[in-house]
């Protein structure tokens, strides 16, 4: 006789809800996060919602917070938790750096974290840049309207109406009403973010990147011919978040500090970054600002700086006694509460009814183990390992693969204008591929690109094959400047001096026909040097950034690159890539086809929400 299986045995044996789910990732502390069981390290995330209440009533300017935790027991969780109830309220523009790229240009990179961020969602369902856009009009002009009546009423019947002329004048209007704000162009372009035919753009000029020529002149925005990054970054940094806290309390956040590569210094990233905030912390109106570290690199980093008792000073502003606030281990109380609050959200997605909230496990097993002080980490590990008593039937890497592919659907626009991220990616995946021979080309390395300090940053990397025979030069040029892809290109086509075989330009956009310099450089790399220019496509890059985005994180997921070397090579993700393929293959010597156009739209937008008749059109300076 066949036993009959009940409808919630079945989900169990299908359906592991904590596979792949044992680390919080930066998208979950923007998307929909790991469920929370408010309670557990309250103390943390009060904290900073006390800091916020203070400053927001005026009681404090600044504000600075750290905690410290060893590995797994939740810091990401708690900075999780702060941006969704922060979400839910009105008094709060949240800002996350968790991803630091180059150590030499921190404060550039913050720029580019800080324009991120506030291009999320905030508590009024639109951008973070379009509220402050819209409380910035309403403040000079007195008026009181939703930042979705401006985005679809307002702004297309001002773009019918006056061209892209009304931004200047809201401009003008905005900086005699805010003298103290200096850049005009800062303004302008939050102003253009209410727009959307131009929010993308104003965006992409926000985070520090350059616009085409056409794109800048229609929107009225100077591309910095500043060669300090690192000055001009920190610079606009701070005229953003003073603008910003005009309006509502920056909450910055500083996570995974824990690195110890040095910049050209000496100093590690958690130094860095502390003298970063010590900086920032003394020039903002105000703020609140959150690190979380290993215990050891306050001890051994923080504490060891030339100025660290200033330092500290600012980092433990709320500390009496100048020590990080410390996240607990779990007991057996708080184990049982994040496996059923865990289970609960579960069962209810399935729309299945438990026996009781920690079925399929025993609550007193999971009392016991919440004897041994676990982390929240290995807690769950643990249920993912155990949740239906059976050997785990897929890949140790594979979870981690498809849950870092399902992210990638919110976040590939953006993921598609990172040259770091698109080139660590490629790099990562002909790396996988040493030793396996395809398109004709045996790949024996994948090497940097020797380059002096004024040609370094132009050229990504190069791949070895065919007994040194084949020397690939790897260049992924996304930005938009004619002035940056001919800087690029220059570089790309002198073979003999950075030591390659064959140069290839990695790119999806179109390449302004009338920017002289790169298209001079463009024709002698496809025409003259047996180059090859290939189109980069969503769909090709994807999967490739998915398992460098857990190669990144192996040490949290607990895997070891063999596994995730052997996952690749089982899968098949790098050797049957289309873009891996295109690179190695013989060039065409011609432009890719259907790339994308890199300039602005020249039409205005017809279609105008009719809601919008009764809203008052008049620029006039008076009120």
């Amino acid at each position: 006789m066949i036993a009959n299986t009940s409808p919630i045995d079945e989900l169990i044996q299908n359906k592991n809800p904590f596979a792949g789910h044992i680390v919080v990732r930066s998208s979950q502390v923007w998307g929909k996060s790991f469920p929370d069981v408010p309670t557990i390290n309250a103390h943390a995330s009060n904290a900073v919602f006390d800091a916020v209440e203070k400053v927001s009533k005026g009681e404090r300017e600044t504000v600075g917070i750290t905690i410290t935790a060893e590995k797994g027991v939740g810091k990401t969780h708690i900075i999780s938790r702060i941006r969704h109830r922060l979400q839910t309220e009105d008094n709060a523009f949240f800002i996350y750096m968790g991803k630091y790229d180059n150590l030499n240009q921190i404060k550039y990179e913050f720029l580019q974290t800080v324009a991120s961020s506030l291009r999320a969602h905030g508590s009024k369902n639109v951008m973070q840049w379009q509220e402050i856009a819209a409380a910035l009009i309403n403040e000079v002009r007195e008026w009181n309207y939703t930042p979705q009546q401006y985005i679809n009423g307002i702004y297309p019947k001002w773009l019918q109406k006056y061209s892209t002329n009304f931004i200047d004048k809201l401009t003008e209007i905005v900086l005699q009403k805010k003298p103290e704000i200096t850049n005009p162009y800062l303004v302008k372009a939050i102003l253009w973010t209410l727009s959307s035919v131009h929010n993308n753009y104003a965006n992409y000029w926000l985070s520090g990147l350059e616009l085409t020529q056409q794109q800048a002149e229609v929107m009225g925005l100077p591309n910095s011919e500043k060669k300090d990054k690192e000055a001009e970054g920190l610079k606009t940094v701070r005229q953003i978040l003073d603008i910003v806290s005009d309006y509502k309390v920056p909450v910055i956040c500083f996570d995974e500090l824990d690195n110890v590569e040095v910049n050209e210094y000496g100093f590690v990233l958690a130094q860095i970054v502390a003298n970063l905030v010590k900086d920032l912390y003394n020039s903002l109106k105000r703020g609140v600002f959150l690190l979380a570290m290993y215990p050891p690199t306050w001890i051994h980093q923080i504490r060891a700086l030339p100025d660290a008792e200033a330092v500290m000073d600012r980092l433990l502003s709320e500390q009496l006694d100048k020590q990080p606030l410390k996240l607990n281990n779990l007991n057996s109380d708080d184990v049982v509460a994040i496996v059923s609050q865990w289970l609960k959200v579960f069962y209810q997605e399935n729309q299945v009814t438990p026996p009781h909230p920690v079925y399929p496990f025993n609550e007193t097993k999971l009392r016991e183990f919440g004897k041994s002080k676990p982390t929240v980490r290995s807690i769950l590990k643990w249920c993912a390992e155990n949740f239906d008593n059976l050997p785990s039937k897929s890949n140790p890497v594979k979870e981690y693969y498809q849950n870092e592919l399902g992210n990638l659907e919110a976040s590939i626009d953006e993921l598609m204008e990172d040259n770091n991220a698109i080139s660590n990616s490629l790099r990562f995946a002909f790396s996988s591929l040493v030793g396996e021979k395809l398109e004709g080309i045996k790949v024996e390395a994948v090497q940097d690109i020797q380059a002096n300090a004024a040609d370094r940053g132009y050229l990504d990397f190069k791949i070895i094959g065919n007994d040194n025979k084949v020397k690939i030069g790897v260049d992924v040029i996304q930005q938009s400047s004619g002035a940056y892809i001919g800087a690029a290109l220059r570089r790309l086509i002198k073979y003999e001096e950075f030591d390659i075989t064959r140069g290839c330009l990695v790119r999806s956009k179109k390449i302004n026909p009338k920017a002289s310099v790169p298209n001079e450089c463009l024709k002698k790399l496809l025409h003259e040097q047996g180059g090859e220019w290939v189109m980069l496509q969503s769909q090709d890059i994807k999967p490739l950034l998915a398992i460098w985005f857990v190669m990144r994180s192996c040490e949290s997921y607990e895997l070891t690159e063999e596994q995730i070397f052997d996952f690749i090579k089982q899968e098949q993700i790098a050797i049957n890539n289309a873009l891996v393929r295109e690179i190695l293959s013989e060039p065409s010597g011609e432009q890719p086809e259907d790339l994308t156009d890199d300039d602005l739209p020249i039409s205005i937008p017809q279609s105008v929400d009719s809601n919008a008749d009764d809203i008052d059109l008049n620029l006039s300076l008076a009120n």
